[in-house]
């Protein structure tokens, strides 16, 4: 990890004993907030935490020195982030959407600036990734398509501040994760996604984590020993195929429909983005097979002209 940007890994090694402090809470502590484990969403963000600063850590080093400041951001917000959410758990008040009291609405209005900032961050972080001049189109592509779905995995969280209609303003709470029904019922073990009704969380989760999957399926290929031709070709496959997936799990939540009871509709969605996938992934194949040899010809080659004899 030499060369990786130090700040980052610092604060993602700080995430990730947080995550197992958390962990640890929600085994033994009972509190629950909106009726999650008190400590379950500290343990989330911690984990999404360290996995953002670790990838970037690594990304900031292939950027160079100019990305060091927007890298340092980034690595301030993510503690000050976690930071507000840790504090609003342990006095059992929700950290989003929660405008009750003024001091739940100054740490609201805190982190949702600092979130913003994170994302124009990300942003210029994005633009540069997509200008750098990687020789291995595989590499190239899986870390363009990564850092841009991810970008936008990023902005689909604003989804969630947007009031509903139950919400009358200015009122106690201006936002949900869950669409058609309350935040604080049946939910997922571990993630907390609504069983009964929409969530995008989904594909805020899905879409922010394509920073680390499409590089990590770019390695499963390479360890396969993969042509890296087909390598190429696999990466934008794959990365077309998971940005319709985060249209297709956007679409779901919006609808009010719980991820892991999809209808009709969406099973048919999901039946046409696979097998867009799997066509996809067998065109790659085919075409990227190197062609026949040119047969050899049975005629003898025609002899060369002799030299012109040499003459005294």
């Amino acid at each position: 990890m030499a060369g990786w940007h130090r700040p980052l890994l610092v604060c993602s090694a700080a995430m990730a004993a947080l995550a197992l402090v958390s962990l640890a809470g929600v085994v033994l502590d009972e509190r629950t907030v909106l009726g999650a484990p008190l400590w379950l969403k500290p343990f989330k963000f911690a984990v999404s935490n360290a996995l953002y600063g670790l990838t970037w850590a690594w990304l900031a080093s292939l950027l160079g020195s100019g990305a060091h400041r927007w890298a340092n951001a980034a690595a301030a917000i993510m503690v000050l982030d976690f930071v507000i959410i840790l504090v609003q758990a342990l006095r059992g008040r929700p950290s989003h959407f929660n405008l009750a009291t003024p001091l739940d609405t100054a740490l609201y209005v805190v982190m949702g600036v600092a979130v913003v900032v994170l994302w124009v961050g990300t942003a210029v972080l994005t633009l540069r990734v997509l200008r750098l001049p990687i020789a291995d189109a595989g590499q190239r592509w899986a870390l363009r398509l990564g850092t841009g779905i991810s970008l936008l995995g990023l902005a689909l969280g604003g989804l969630m501040t947007v009031p509903r209609a139950s919400q009358p303003l200015p009122g106690p709470v201006a936002g949900a994760h869950s669409v058609g029904v309350p935040d604080g019922g049946p939910g997922l073990p571990l993630t907390g996604w609504s069983t009964t009704g929409g969530d995008l969380r989904v594909p805020h989760f899905v879409g922010m984590h394509a920073l680390q999957a499409l590089p990590l399926f770019l390695l499963l290929l390479t360890a396969l020993q993969v042509p890296a031709l087909l390598r190429a070709r696999l990466v934008v496959v794959a990365g077309t195929g998971y940005l319709s997936l985060v249209a297709l799990v956007t679409w779901q939540a919006l609808r009010g429909q719980p991820l892991l009871r999809p209808d009709a509709l969406t099973l048919a969605a999901l039946g046409v983005l696979l097998l867009g996938v799997l066509a996809g992934a067998v065109r790659a194949a085919a075409t990227s097979r190197p062609g026949p040899r040119p047969a050899a010809s049975s005629r003898p080659a025609p002899a060369s002209p002799a030299p012109p004899a040499r003459t005294r």
